[in-house]
């Protein structure tokens, strides 16, 4: 006699095509909310009218799943998110109220979730999967199966390629000056290509909340003669979204796109080939640093993705290598974005953010060849996430050791146009800021401008040396200062009377 057992397992929710097209008419309404409450305005008291919409939206599209007493308390955690946003916008209670409506999403559509470590686990496949949901969970809508997956399999190229392409476009003046020739004028007139990525974004964000989809727990019935295997997950996005023919088509398109970059790179800033009349040399330097990173990371964060251990593209002979170039290529980018920026450091001098942004560079760079010494080395992302936390550990105690206010102060002093003759004249108001340890490059700016010094000027560099008399007390004894007022005193005493 055989006996049963009842073992938990897990499944995602179906999607029922007929409610797909409602709840995606309500997303279209909240987009549209959204463009005009914020494209083009300062948010504030618009966010909180924004976040009320799309509790409003989510209670009517997920009644039916609704349980009352958890979602009073939602309802309580959403209004204590609303509190901090009503009183003042800011990054903290921006975070807050996201954090309060996803909370109370949890709370609301998914009873099951009593465990911390449950809750944890749904919260992060809601915040890493919800928002990429909304692309394949439109082609519902559609009853044609060929049709469908024809769409599926070109929506993710498409859709990231025109996301690189709008990238490149901000940070290349040439790329810029192509794609406004290949946009039809009359388009032109009517939409604007930021206002459609814009929307898209929008219906991203607001998908999840409207089409809740949560893993739910099931029971299964097995025998101890035989034991029936678990059913494997449902994926939250389909096969064919981000199956091997996606990918490949994704990284055959990529390739391209930024080959078509790094060859202008290659041509106009590691070659010096003029540039057309209406594009300045500075202009396509500086236009270009920080837009290459934003695509370095995006494509990085789409590697991951693609790349998943166990995955089905991680084994292809296909896929990997052009995996490997696009990588390469990737790398190339953030070699391109570390150039165009010392370019602009070169003209326009050192500032602790530009600093930030070459270690920041760096470490993005690190990071893109580390991610194919895990596709190579069989490693886990766990593996990856600790490499590059040591790399920035290590990153973060160099800096800790650098004295970077006299090292910003000596290149901003050696590299003006009075100690050089090129970049522009030295920035005194700037230099002051960084404190005592710019002294001794203040004291040779002085020098080199012509002229007695401002009274003003004297007064604010001896209210520098007296703060550093006072960081030489006991209590804020440093050693770093110690060796300025050696240094100090020593120009004291080298320096000529009268």
């Amino acid at each position: 006699m055989t006996s049963l057992a009842i073992t938990p397992t897990t499944d995602i929710q179906p999607i029922r095509p007929s409610t797909v097209s409602a709840k995606l008419a309500m997303a279209l309404v909240l987009a549209a909310l959204a463009d005009w409450l914020f494209y083009g305005q300062r948010a504030g008291l618009s966010l909180v009218v924004f976040a009320v919409a799309i509790v409003c939206a989510s209670l009517l599209a997920n009644h039916a799943s609704l349980d009352i007493r958890r979602a009073a308390i939602g309802a309580a955690v959403i209004v204590l998110g609303l509190v901090p946003v009503i009183e003042e916008l800011n990054t903290l209670s921006f975070l807050i109220l996201i954090i309060a409506l996803v909370i109370a999403l949890l709370l609301a559509t998914n009873p099951e979730t009593t465990g911390l470590a449950d809750r944890a686990r749904a919260l992060r496949n809601f915040v890493l999967f919800g928002p990429f949901r909304v692309f394949p969970d439109a082609l519902q809508v559609f009853n044609m199966s060929a049709f469908t997956r024809g769409i599926a399999l070109w929506l993710m190229p498409v859709v990231l390629g025109t996301v690189f392409v709008t990238l490149f476009a901000a940070a290349n003046p040439v790329i810029e000056q192509w794609v406004s020739l290949l946009n039809p004028k009359i388009i032109l007139e009517y939409v604007s290509v930021p206002r459609v990525l814009f929307w898209i974004l929008m219906l991203a964000l607001v998908w999840p909340f409207i089409h809740v989809r949560w893993r739910r727990k099931k029971i299964a019935i097995t025998t101890q003669t035989d034991v029936a295997e678990p059913e494997p997950l449902a994926p939250f996005i389909s096969p064919e979204f981000l199956g091997p023919s996606t990918i490949l088509r994704s990284l055959i398109l990529f390739n391209l796109l930024f080959a078509a970059q790094s060859l202008l790179d290659g041509i106009y800033l590691w070659g010096h080939v003029a540039l057309r009349d209406n594009v300045t040399y500075a202009a396509y330097a500086h236009r270009g640093a920080y837009p290459l990173i934003a695509t370095a990371l995006l494509a990085a964060a789409f590697v991951l993705v693609a790349m998943r251990p166990g995955g089905p593209a991680e084994k292809s002979r296909v896929i990997r290598p052009l995996v490997y170039l696009w990588v390469g290529q990737n790398v190339l980018l953030v070699a391109s974005s570390i150039l165009r920026l010392d370019l602009y450091v070169d003209i326009y001098m050192l500032t602790y953010w530009r600093i930030a942004a070459f270690i920041w560079m760096g470490l993005v760079a690190l990071g893109l060849i580390l991610i194919v010494a895990r596709i190579v080395l069989d490693r886990s992302n766990e593996w990856l996430v600790s490499v590059n936390l040591i790399a920035l550990a290590v990153a973060l105690y160099g800096c800790s050791l650098v004295n970077l206010d006299a090292f910003i102060a000596n290149y901003n002093v050696a590299h003006s146009r009075e100690a050089s003759g090129n970049g522009v004249q030295i920035d005194i108001n700037y230099l002051l800021t960084l404190g005592p340890q710019a002294l001794p490059a203040i004291d040779k700016a002085i020098m080199l401008r012509p002229g007695n010094p401002e009274t003003c000027l004297v007064s604010r560099r001896d209210r520098l040396v007296e703060q550093q008399r006072q960081d030489l007390a006991w209590r804020s004894w440093g050693f770093r200062n110690w060796r300025l007022q050696r240094r100090l005193d020593a120009q004291v005493t080298n320096q000529p009377a009268g």
